[in-house]
């Protein structure tokens, strides 16, 4: 979470030069190389029945990336990650099947009203609109990964997806980054694509390989903390003794929210979990 949010903050100086979509491009772009240099993908495991999952997984992390840098440029950091953090809490509350969990997203919800805090005429619409539509990818996202860290040991379904995010994202990245490149913003979106995605989408996969997915995501309730707190300190964005108050809501019902923390692995699960050398020494 750390480094997501610290990769999200330091995104911001890029905007300038290529545009939203541009730095999530050149991230994404480097990322994908950090893979395919550290990883072996074997394109020969890949069955016909996995192609609609690598797909959609790197289709939903390109435009996760996109959106989310569209909100951020838009609305705080700390308020962009609160309403992201809606979907996974969603996914947890559903994927718990008590009704009475849905109580938890329900105050997560009132939590970003605090934080939007919409009785003073100034919210800002289509920053929202970014958040609350990378929400909805950041679920899919954790639905898809956990089925492909069952599918392909270690991180090679990262490598196999990578491209795919970055080709998306290209569609968007390379009108608005063209013209505007040089060494200075390809060196930084190198370093940023070690913070994001290469730390944390290799962390995640193997976590969610242990995990349910309500308590990956409810987990990640302490997100918005680490938004808010880099947001103060990166980006001067001092929230309001309201939105504070907005955001501890938020903390609170995805802690709350958490049960079962270990997945019950099946035997393709568990023959499958035995280290493979398959990053190169």
């Amino acid at each position: 979470m750390l480094s997501v949010q610290l990769s999200s903050a330091l995104s911001v100086s890029l905007f300038p030069a290529v545009g939203t979509s541009g730095a999530a491009w050149l991230r994404l772009t480097a990322g994908a190389l950090f893979f395919a240099l550290l990883c072996r993908p074997n394109i020969r495991k890949v069955r016909r029945a996995d192609i609609p999952l690598i797909l959609g997984l790197g289709v939903t992390t390109g435009m996760m990336t996109i959106l989310f840098l569209a909100a951020i440029s838009r609305i705080p950091l700390g308020t962009a990650v609160a309403i992201e953090f809606l979907g996974p809490l969603t996914v947890a509350a559903i994927r718990s099947h008590r009704r009475r969990a849905m109580v938890w997203p329900a105050l997560a919800l009132a939590g970003v009203v605090l934080l939007t805090e919409p009785w003073l005429g100034s919210i800002d619409l289509l920053g929202i609109g970014f958040a609350a539509l990378a929400a909805g990818c950041w679920g899919i996202y954790i639905l898809l990964t956990q089925k492909l860290g069952d599918r392909f040991s270690g991180i090679q379904g990262l490598a196999l997806t990578a491209p795919i995010a970055a080709v998306v994202a290209a569609i968007f990245g390379i009108p608005q980054a063209i013209g505007n490149l040089s060494w200075t913003v390809i060196l930084a979106s190198i370093g940023l694509a070690i913070l994001m995605p290469v730390i944390p989408f290799t962390f995640e996969l193997l976590a969610l390989r242990k995990m349910t997915h309500t308590a990956f995501g409810t987990l990640m309730a302490l997100e918005p903390a680490f938004g808010v707190l880099l947001g103060l300190i990166l980006l001067h964005q001092r929230p309001t003794i309201v939105q504070a108050f907005g955001i501890a809501l938020v903390v609170v019902a995805g802690t709350a929210a958490q049960r079962n923390g270990r997945r019950r692995p099946s035997t393709r699960t568990k023959e499958r979990s035995a280290p493979q050398p398959e990053l190169i020494p």
